[in-house]
């Protein structure tokens, strides 16, 4: 895959371990930006243009996660890779609810870095060749702007969705009355399918199931071991 002219946002406070990296990417021909807290790498992000960002979790004065829910705030697609030293359940959940599309915990293989980076970059790059044309949906007695991440019922004000909401609801309109598939679904909105990611979406099902109960006619059903299905009765 052709990897020059894409550029990285690394933020990293270990000066000596973010040169490093730097060097090792740029080698592997990514133009790299290394900022040396979270601070520095948010004034980074709102000037320049990225296709993917690295981010320590553990920095001074703003950590990886206020980071990437800032940079999620701004640019919803563009991907996350955290690095960390923490490896508990609640520290990657954590990670991946406020929008990371990968996680590796320290110390890790720099090829295997690559790897991922390399992976994410074409998925980003293979979706938005693919992605369909229709963004408005009509759910039931709902209304979802899945552009302005707006979900209106009937005349009340519009609900604003989270990126992740916007992306699983808008997949389940289009699968409207059939079976979209869980393992689908992972890869594209959480890219990977692994156990705390799938228990993530849960979390995310359970959310729009409050929000769409206002209309009785409308239900998420879940396929056990399959996916979820968007029943709209008529």
């Amino acid at each position: 895959m052709e990897t020059l002219n894409k550029k990285i946002l690394l933020v990293e406070d270990d000066q000596n371990f973010g040169a490093i990296l730097k060097d090792y990417l740029m080698l592997n021909d990514f133009e790299v930006v290394l900022a040396k807290n979270g601070m520095e790498g948010f004034e980074k992000f709102k000037k320049d243009t990225y296709d993917l960002c690295i981010l320590d979790v553990m920095m001074p004065y703003k950590d990886g996660y206020t980071l990437a829910k800032e940079i999620r705030e701004k640019n919803k697609d563009v991907p996350i890779i955290f690095l960390t030293a923490k490896s508990m359940k609640e520290d990657v959940l954590k990670g991946y609810k406020v929008g990371a599309d990968d996680y590796l915990n320290k110390p890790f293989d720099s090829e295997v870095l690559l790897m991922k980076i390399k992976a994410i970059i074409q998925r980003k790059s293979s979706e938005v060749k693919n992605e369909p044309v229709k963004f408005e949906f009509e759910i039931g007695k709902f209304h979802l702007n899945s552009k302005l991440r707006f979900l209106t019922f009937q005349n009340q004000e519009p609900i604003k969705l989270s990126p992740k909401e916007n992306e699983l609801l808008k997949m389940l309109a289009l699968y409207e009355n059939d079976l979209m598939p869980r393992e689908l679904a992972l890869t594209k909105i959480w890219r990977d399918d692994n156990y705390f990611t799938s228990r993530s979406m849960d979390v995310y099902i359970a959310k729009l199931r409050k929000y769409l109960r206002l209309d009785e006619n409308v239900e998420v059903l879940n396929i056990h071991g399959e996916g979820f299905r968007l029943v709209i009765k008529k």
